[in-house]
């Protein structure tokens, strides 16, 4: 759903000029403007994440309702991007730690949590580096992620593995349907031109089934899942019982 196209220039760590600063701070406040031209993503982000932490809260006995209701919760957003799920689990008490394989996009994250005072991990690196570290966390998610990379099942797995006793997985994705080629690509790719031409590849979306099996190998079950629907008169996203296009899915190691 989100064009990370512009995020994707490599970052010299620890050199980077007043120049690039200004360049980073001015990349965060374009990400984050509602009524710029990633409005539909922030829109599509601010349902999607009200649907995770509700499902969180409830799966670890919290209110959902409680402004602080992932307090203590460690949580892992893979793929993280500029930050739009981590700082909304984040304002909601969670220990929040962010990787992304573009050190810009994690130079935009870090830069637009500092101005919003809140403290999240941000780091450039892959799952594979925080599973060589024996790291673990009390929730793993990978959110629109996984249709973007070769090794899809091995990404999956790796996500699995990262998740502590009893923890929960939330994968969120776009499925492999003809309906989802019609929305996703043609519409709004093509015709409402929401992310530019070539953001996503048909062939990369992932069917729920096949989430189900890769997590399946490292010991979880499902829990819930939700598709998400655009009315595109209203720009508002809101959650469908479909799965056809955008689908969530929430496991829980057993």
């Amino acid at each position: 759903m989100l064009d990370k196209s512009e995020l994707s220039k490599p970052v010299e760590a620890g050199n980077v000029s007043a120049e690039e600063v200004s360049r980073f701070n001015a990349l965060a406040s374009e990400w984050w403007d509602p009524e710029g031209k990633y409005k539909t993503a922030l829109a599509f982000n601010a349902s999607r994440t009200q649907y995770i932490i509700r499902q969180l809260a409830e799966r670890f006995g919290r209110n959902p309702e409680q402004a602080n209701c992932l307090t203590g919760l460690r949580i892992l957003d893979v793929g993280c991007g500029g930050g739009l799920i981590s700082e909304s689990l984040a304002k909601r008490g969670a220990q929040v730690t962010g990787i992304d394989a573009s050190a810009t996009s994690i130079e935009v994250a870090k830069r637009h949590a500092e101005q919003s005072q809140l403290c999240i991990h941000y780091r450039h690196c892959l799952a594979d580096e925080l599973l060589a570290n024996k790291q673990t966390f009390d929730v793993v998610i990978n959110a629109e992620v996984v249709e973007h990379v070769p090794d899809q099942s091995a990404l999956i797995e790796q996500c699995a593995k990262l998740v502590d006793k009893q923890g929960m997985l939330v994968l969120a994705t776009l499925n492999r349907t003809v309906k989802s080629w019609i929305i996703a690509i043609l519409g709004a790719e093509y015709v409402m031109r929401y992310l530019p031409v070539g953001t996503h590849d048909w062939t990369m979306f992932v069917k729920p089934g096949e989430l189900a099996e890769w997590v399946s190998r490292e010991g979880f079950k499902a829990v819930c899942e939700t598709g998400m629907k655009l009315n595109p008169l209203t720009g508002k996203w809101r959650l469908s019982p479909s799965l056809q296009v955008n689908y969530i899915q929430c496991y829980q190691r057993t």
